[in-house]
């Protein structure tokens, strides 16, 4: 595997991503690390298939009921005290 710096990997992006082909290459940056994976695409995006959202989709809560829903939890904690 190949350990490289953002900065390296900015001067030299183009080595980097054809040795992606057959070797691991690692970005890091600071404490984190970024794995480069060569995974080509085999469809152009016109071609890809975009599926209808499902039931589940359809019974789950927005943002804004979950938020709600949790305040009510936490006044409940606050005045049990």
């Amino acid at each position: 595997m190949t350990v490289v710096s953002t900065k390296e990997f900015n001067t030299h992006q183009k080595r980097y991503f054809d040795l992606a082909v057959n070797e691991r290459v690692a970005i890091k940056r600071g404490k984190n690390m970024y794995h480069l994976m060569f995974a080509p695409i085999e469809k152009n995006v016109d071609e890809m298939v975009y599926y209808e959202p499902d039931e589940d989709f359809y019974n789950s809560i927005t943002m804004d009921e979950l938020l709600k829903k949790t305040y009510e939890v936490i006044d409940k904690i606050h005045e049990n005290r």
